[in-house]
């Protein structure tokens, strides 16, 4: 489905977690009627008890709290958290928990990546940051580099309606009865602001390809210049030809990637594209400062995505995602400044001489992790009729 811009949005750029949760943990302090939060990961850290604090503060003067955490990223949550939240009425359930790391189903890697809190159907927040401190890490990567958005306005609408269909199938799913929601009648949704924002998410059903499909959109009717910063970083077909057709016709492509990863296999795999994306004069950085988790855009200084979602099948084609797209002038020209500081600051350029000077063996792991990559993906079911079905290429395993 396109995207429903709306106007008289207040969309505010939070960037990693010293500016979020400090926001986040104020208006869940303010709730009066009701909280919803969404989280692929809630660590066992300062972080994840300070938020569990104010929640279950929350609960206890009256607010219905409904907690949602997947069952793969979040699998400490039901030890580490639960059951303080259930003594003081927090309404917590796990989306699709795993039982055994053995028990292996096809359907497990579908998986609720999307980070989201709506409080009140007021204000909510929205981007990649999970319920996580910033230097939850090793050493080397401290602090993460992340961002996410506080949004008000008419876009809010969208986001509500989200937050309680997800709570209603997973409820459902779980035979939580206690937990169906009744109506609440909430102010919603006025105009704030003066932002066009639309609020994308990504599922199997009806918005399968609504976060790629903007994505390819904007890249096609770019004019100068494309800035992107993405954690995990496998496109397919579709969105390798926008972003080709787009260099071919002269727009300047930026495209900011980790330097140093988690998951490192994967890693090895997106390598296998520099040198394609060299050849078509798309400048590469990768970001060594610090672990980057950022899934976020930039194009002509007026179009701007922060959301869950990176640029790769398991979110592309597998995740439940969530993006916010912001079409102001204000808003873009504030996230492309603060990317083009963490280049500066923080990143290495790959240049095509790096690529001449690799070691044989480097180059063959490369093309090695791409290829198991794919395979993996063909194990599991996501074979090349999806491939073909959605022209993606084949995706990975599980990552934050």
């Amino acid at each position: 489905m396109a995207p429903e811009f709306l106007p008289g949005n207040r969309v505010s750029l939070l960037n990693s977690g010293a500016e979020y949760f400090p926001a986040l943990i104020a208006e869940i302090e303010s709730a009066q009627v009701e909280i919803f939060l969404e989280s692929y990961i809630f660590a066992d850290d300062l972080i994840g008890h300070e938020v569990t604090n104010a929640l279950c503060r929350a609960s206890a003067r009256g607010v219905v709290v409904n907690v949602t955490v997947d069952g793969f990223g979040g699998q400490n949550f039901s030890k580490d958290f639960l059951p303080r939240m259930t003594e003081w009425g927090v309404r917590a359930m796990l989306y699709r928990p795993e039982i055994s790391p053995f028990h292996f189903r096809r359907h497990r890697l579908r998986r609720l990546h999307r980070k989201l809190v709506v409080i009140d159907a007021r204000v909510a927040f929205v981007g990649g940051i999970n319920i996580v401190d910033d230097n939850n890490a090793p050493d080397e990567m401290c602090p993460r580099y992340d961002y996410a958005v506080r949004l008000e306005g008419p876009t809010l609408r969208q986001v509500h309606g989200a937050a309680r269909r997800m709570w209603e199938i997973v409820s459902w799913v779980n035979f939580k009865r206690r937990f169906r929601l009744t109506p609440v009648k909430l102010p919603c949704c006025g105009e704030v602001g003066t932002q066009l924002a639309a609020f994308l998410i990504r599922d199997n059903i009806r918005h399968r390809n609504d976060i790629l499909n903007a994505y390819i959109e904007a890249i096609g009717n770019a004019r100068d210049e494309i800035l992107i910063a993405n954690a995990y970083f496998m496109p397919g077909m579709r969105f390798g030809r926008a972003i080709y057709a787009a260099a071919k016709r002269g727009v300047k492509i930026t495209v900011l990637l980790q330097g140093k990863s988690d998951h490192p296999f994967l890693q090895r795999a997106t390598q296998t594209l520099y040198g394609a994306l060299l050849e078509n004069q798309i400048r590469i950085f990768e970001y060594e400062k610090s672990f980057m988790h950022a899934k976020v855009a930039v194009i002509d200084g007026e179009w701007a995505t922060v959301g869950s979602s990176n640029i790769d099948p398991f979110s592309l084609l597998l995740a439940k995602e969530a993006n916010i797209v912001v079409r102001d002038h204000n808003f873009a020209g504030e996230l492309r400044r603060s990317l083009r500081s963490a280049i500066t600051l923080g990143a290495r350029e790959v240049l095509p001489s790096d690529l001449a000077l690799q070691p044989f063996y480097k180059q063959w792991l490369s093309w090695l992790s791409y290829g198991l990559v794919r395979a993996m993906v063909g194990l599991t079911g996501y074979g090349p009729k999806h491939w073909r079905a959605d022209e993606e290429t084949p995706g990975t395993t599980p990552i934050e």
